[in-house]
């Protein structure tokens, strides 16, 4: 028994190999956006960094766990790695990813967790948050739809396919964090990279796809209509680059970008050493920019542009020391009353 407690505290920062995924919309970006080159050929739209999926499941790629999924490890430990938030999921209830959109995704919508209707067994609803990376004057983020817009009209330019006219955009600028809830009907394109924190969802209805071909298929990709007229919340209109909140700037600029019922996050940015982690409660902290080192247990962990990093709950706070200037997302799951489990 007491081999068998040292094991279970033996818990350390867990690093995460990203997964890379083809997309008919991708670049070759996230080379860049990952400091690491791209594995695969062809355009490639999505890096997941942090997947608890059945189907594309993140590999630990440091220490005594490495290659084990998070699933496995959350299964063997799950107090150690979600502490007082174990009861409430069975699996890591968020997905994290880096996108490029070098074309315009498909016009989309997600539905919400009430939605059971639209959600297939074990899906939840989809709720995500953009931070903006890279983009360029002809980049767009298409976000809610212009005021007036209803079933009728909407389903009428989907026909037509001046769908963009209904939604409203704008031009993202590098910094900008988007907050996209459920029901949103939104896209985004033209040489944009963003980081992307999700629901544990992989539920998409299109709307309209531009009329794209996959080369890979030589046909246009399905759509959804029916099924994201139903999910649209109509009352969504002009979403916009959200407002951060200020919580200090010495020893970090800390800044609070989106605050919601499925997860909270933080941009840190500052060239002096600072906290990150919180007791009892799982942190995932991504490096957007710069380069430094985790301090936890008495151990250094090396921390570059690109890497996710869970910190268990189990180890609580550790300190950041940057090398030189350093930018970093923490993304914690919120307290909620939320008492379902998150199953794929």
């Amino acid at each position: 028994m007491e081999a068998e407690k040292t094991n279970k505290q033996s818990m350390y920062p867990l690093l995460f190999e990203p997964i890379f995924q083809y997309r008919i919309w991708g670049g070759r970006r996230l080379s860049e956006a990952l400091d690491q080159p791209l594995p695969i050929e062809g355009p490639v739209g999505e890096a997941w960094v942090l997947s608890d999926r059945d189907d594309h499941p993140s590999c630990i790629a440091n220490g005594q766990y490495k290659g084990q999924t998070i699933g496995q490890l959350i299964k063997q430990f799950p107090e150690e790695i979600l502490g007082k938030m174990a009861a409430r999921f069975e699996r890591f209830p968020l997905l994290l990813k880096f996108l490029d959109a070098k074309e315009m995704l498909s016009v989309q919508v997600h539905p919400s967790d009430e939605q059971k209707k639209y959600l297939p067994d074990g899906e939840h609803g989809k709720t995500e948050a953009w931070f903006v990376l890279e983009a360029t004057p002809e980049s767009r983020i298409y976000a809610g739809l212009k005021p007036g817009t209803d079933e009728e009209n909407l389903e009428r330019s989907i026909k037509e396919g001046t769908v963009a006219d209904r939604l409203s955009y704008f031009t993202p600028q590098p910094g900008d964090g988007v907050f996209i809830p459920a029901g949103t009907v939104h896209t985004l394109g033209g040489n944009v990279v963003v980081f992307e924190v999700q629901q544990n969802s992989d539920v998409t209805f299109r709307l309209y796809d531009w009329d794209k071909i996959d080369s890979k298929t030589g046909e246009k990709r399905d759509l959804h209509i029916k099924q994201a007229l139903a999910c649209i919340d109509f009352s969504k209109t002009t979403v916009g680059p959200v407002v951060p909140v200020t919580e200090s700037t010495n020893p970090v600029l800390r800044e609070k970008f989106f605050t919601s019922e499925h997860f909270v996050t933080w941009r840190l940015s500052g060239d002096s050493p600072f906290k990150v982690g919180a007791v009892d409660e799982p942190r995932v902290l991504v490096c957007i920019n710069g380069q430094g080192k985790l301090e936890c247990g008495g151990e250094n962990f090396n921390i570059g542009k690109g890497d996710v990093y869970l910190i268990p709950a189990i180890i609580g706070e550790c300190n950041f020391h940057p090398d030189g200037v350093v930018t970093l997302l923490e993304i914690s799951l919120p307290e909620g009353n939320t008492t379902h489990s998150v199953k794929n």
